[in-house]
């Protein structure tokens, strides 16, 4: 717990921090080189990976809006997939989920549906997206009695591996079925964590569940990175919790940080990533900074 300024603890701490100032260690904590990514002459096949945190409101939509779009700016070709049945991944692309004909519900529970059926084309070049709506939550109830329920996605997948370079899954918040389902699909999870102490808590019991999928299910997944969002250095508390996290999670923690910024709000209700929406802005460059750091890891 902390203390107050004569030593004793303060009543309600969370745990101990320091009052003096300290160094910003987002800035300070010394970083990998990145090599800038080569050029392509060919697509697939794709590394999937799913986004992931059982905390709502922790930056996943939004991380995987922003990487995918970087990742298409270097040329490569990337699949979003909406696998959270509030769709806000296809709200934060423009797309109105409620007036779909077909979602990643059909994609997975109606045989002679495929990817292609489903796929939309999004404003940024090189990037599509399977959209998703209030359908999807029936697919968890319903998959429940299917032969092998955790492929199901992987499976609906196979088709179009070959044709990407990367296959980005924003999960919904929480552990159950339909995340079960992105792991078992996925090469590699990216941890979005919010710099707040109660993120934080909760990332052991993520990385359990995926520790569980790894030995029964899908032997090549891997972690590929915590991502440290909404930052906001200004504050003994961030900083603390980012300590933390690096101190914890070591080399598995991007160098990228995504500190927090209006922008991303802004995005949102434009239906654009922020790599158009605010090009030049520090949202932007950060994201294009973890496609690099993406990249290297793959």
């Amino acid at each position: 717990m902390s203390t107050s300024h004569d030593g004793e603890p303060e009543s309600g701490a969370l745990f101990a921090v320091e009052r003096t100032r300290s160094a910003d260690p987002a800035v300070t904590r010394k970083k990998r080189t990145v090599p800038e990514p080569t050029p392509i002459d060919r697509h697939g096949p794709a590394r999937i990976i799913a986004l992931c945190n059982q905390k709502g409101g922790v930056g996943k939509t939004t991380s995987t809006i922003n990487l995918g779009a970087a990742l298409a700016e270097l040329g490569r070709r990337v699949l979003l997939v909406d696998f959270d049945p509030q769709g806000a991944l296809s709200v934060g692309l423009g797309v109105q989920p409620h007036q779909l004909d077909r979602t990643a519900y059909n994609l997975l529970m109606e045989r002679g549906v495929g990817v292609d059926d489903v796929l939309l084309k999004t404003s940024v070049p090189g990037m599509d997206l399977l959209p998703s709506n209030i359908d999807l939550s029936a697919a968890e109830v319903q998959l429940v009695g299917e032969v092998a329920r955790e492929q199901t996605l992987q499976r609906a997948l196979a088709p179009v591996v070959e044709d990407y370079d990367f296959i980005l899954i924003d999960c919904q918040p929480s552990l159950g079925l339909l995340t079960v389902n992105a792991l078992t699909a996925a090469h590699g999870v990216i941890i979005p964590l919010e710099c707040e102490f109660f993120s934080l808590r909760g990332v052991a019991l993520l990385i359990d569940t995926v520790d569980k999928v790894r030995e029964r299910l899908n032997p090549q997944l891997r972690l590929d990175g915590i991502l440290a969002t909404m930052y906001d250095g200004r504050t003994l508390h961030g900083r603390e919790v980012f300590s933390r996290v690096v101190e914890a999670f070591g080399d598995d923690v991007f160098d990228t940080v995504i500190s927090r910024t209006v922008r991303f709000p802004e995005t949102t209700v434009a239906g654009e990533p922020i790599t158009t929406w605010a090009s030049s802005s520090s949202g932007a460059s950060a994201y294009r900074h973890l496609a690099r750091e993406v990249l290297a890891r793959s």
